[in-house]
């Protein structure tokens, strides 16, 4: 115990050394995480007030063009400069080229090695590296091609042009899912699973996030997860949990599956081809990822739902934001009966499964690429309108407002390619790539790749959309780790570790309208999530800088 010695303040400590020193770090560690959550919370509320009225922050698009144009800028200031690129050609050798022409050299490894080029030979042979690679010690300097007006406004349609079979990718995957969609498939099976479930609500709890989690992973579930609230919120209200709980499986689920996205179109893949590389490479280690954090959030789930069934008062929603209700009728939970999922109903939830499945197995078996991808979800939109009768116009019609409603998303991508043309065609990408290689001579690679995670947690405050910050930061940060010896693979995992996390907090994401579906405050949200956040943020860079040496 601690006794007071006078009237000073000075203590006598009567502890084991070892308690006293455990109970000081235990205290030290408490009090800078509340100090951590204390600055965040405080940093997003104002960021989420600015926000609210929308015309005090500009549309990702309109940062995207804003981005062309200040590449047109630099375009003027900037020293131009060319590095001689390797690439293999059809006929399975190595061709380097540079502004005097080009050299044809054997397809080996002992090529590359000559060339100071640290990538295996294997990962040409299989196609792992699908652009152009700088050759460290070839920088030239060239004449200046300042980029102007008409260069500004042609940009963004080049990148349209140059990004058409991603675009189309996106845009079919979007009418996919819109005519699975309109089978109410998903919200039968969910809903079917949550009254099977109920009286077993901490196993229910494993289940939905896993399965929201796989959801986030795959294919970048977000939006269509609103729909889930009015069914859930309702189940464990009732079961006397209280709404922190579905909040945190749904929009939490699906968060913590984006960090370790495996086969997500709209981030792993757009940020894979823009960096050059395919999007298998570093699929173990996104998987192990995902077991990883999804099982920490189950844990982290449950945890807190056993405290808040024990004793109301440990509650976070009721000590912060008193006695709150859902702002919506609470009728799912009123019903007495599990509902029937039909055999048409799960031979449909397993298509819809099986697309994804074969999707990676055709990408990692067959080749395949944005082309054949695209003609699978057509495909598999096809079947489930044949097997559900689906009218031509009602088909034709959910296909199209599928595909309208990621055409934004479609975009920014085209958009944010028009930065990288802008500084290509004004041939200063070369030459940013030369003075940020000298500047991170001698750095070491793990101090690199966490560097370029805060990074990403950063901007991603401003830009949330996955797919345009991909498309307009890794042409140059994925030829950077060429340069500097660092795997792409792991430039890729640190975009998507930086983004994800700071997902669960960003006022331009989804964390506001998920917030207002619960009726729950940004800061019992911030007291609930910051723990875990600090947990996700340490497994992530462990993880880097394992990567990073092999």
């Amino acid at each position: 115990m601690i006794k007071k010695a006078s009237s000073k303040s000075t203590f006598v400590v009567s502890l084991p050394l070892s308690e006293h020193i455990c109970e000081r770090v235990h205290k030290s560690v408490a009090h800078l995480t509340n100090r951590l959550n204390t600055l965040i919370f405080a940093f997003t509320y104002i960021f989420s007030k600015a926000m609210s009225n929308k015309r005090s922050f500009p549309s990702p698009i309109s940062i995207l063009m804003l981005v062309i144009i200040i590449a047109a800028i630099s375009t003027w200031l900037l020293p131009a400069g060319h590095y001689s690129k390797l690439s293999v050609s059809e006929e399975k050798s190595f061709v380097m080229s540079s502004p005097t022409g080009t050299t044809n050299f054997p397809l080996t490894q002992n090529t590359l090695d000559s060339l100071g080029i640290g990538i295996p030979v294997q990962k040409f042979l299989d196609g792992d590296i699908r652009k152009p690679v700088s050759i460290p010690g070839t920088f030239q300097k060239l004449e200046k091609n300042q980029q102007g007006f008409l260069d500004v406004l042609n940009a963004p349609i080049k990148g349209i042009v140059e990004s058409i079979d991603i675009i189309l990718f996106i845009l079919i995957i979007g009418g996919f899912m819109y005519v699975f969609n309109e089978t109410g498939a998903m919200v039968k099976g969910i809903t079917w699973l949550s009254f099977t479930m109920r009286g077993r609500e901490p196993l229910l709890i494993g289940i939905l996030t896993t399965i929201l989690s796989f959801f986030g992973a795959s294919y970048g579930m977000a939006e269509e997860a609103l729909v889930f609230y009015p069914i859930l919120v309702p189940l464990f209200l009732a079961a006397q949990y209280d709404a922190m709980v579905p909040l945190a499986i749904i929009f939490g689920g699906t968060s913590v599956g984006c960090i370790a996205s495996f086969s997500n179109p709209f981030s792993v893949i757009i940020a894979s081809n823009a960096a050059g590389i395919n999007w298998m490479d570093g699929l173990t280690e996104r998987l192990i990822l995902w077991v990883i954090v999804t099982g920490l959030l189950i844990w982290y789930i449950l945890r807190y739902a056993a405290k808040v069934k024990k004793d109301p008062v440990n509650s976070l929603v009721l000590r912060i934001d008193g006695p709150v209700h859902p702002p919506y009728e609470i009728a799912v939970s009123q019903e007495s009966s599990t509902p029937k999922l039909e055999l048409q109903t799960k031979l449909l939830l397993l298509i819809y499964m099986a697309t994804f499945l074969v999707m990676i197995g055709g990408v990692v078996f067959l080749k395949w690429w944005t082309l054949e991808m695209s003609a699978l979800f057509l495909g598999a939109s096809i079947l489930i309108a044949v097997i559900t009768r689906m009218n031509e116009k009602v088909f034709t019609q959910e296909f199209i407002k599928g595909a309208e409603s990621l055409l934004s998303v479609a975009f920014i991508v085209g958009v944010a390619r028009g930065v990288t043309i802008i500084l290509n065609e004004g041939n200063v990408s070369d030459s940013i790539l030369y003075y940020s290689a000298n500047l991170m001579q001698g750095v070491p690679p793990a101090l690199f790749i966490l560097s370029l995670l805060i990074f990403y947690l950063f901007f991603s405050l401003f830009i949330q959309s996955s797919s345009g910050m991909a498309v307009l930061t890794m042409p140059i940060i994925g030829a950077l780790a060429v340069i500097v010896n660092i795997p792409g693979r792991e430039i890729v995992n640190s975009y998507l570790y930086g983004m994800c996390i700071m997902s669960f907090v960003a006022p331009t994401g989804l964390i506001l309208p998920s917030l207002a579906l619960v009726n729950i405050s940004l800061k019992a949200w911030f007291k609930f999530i910051t723990p875990l956040l600090v947990m996700l943020l340490i497994l992530c860079s462990v993880f880097l800088v394992v990567g990073i040496q092999f």
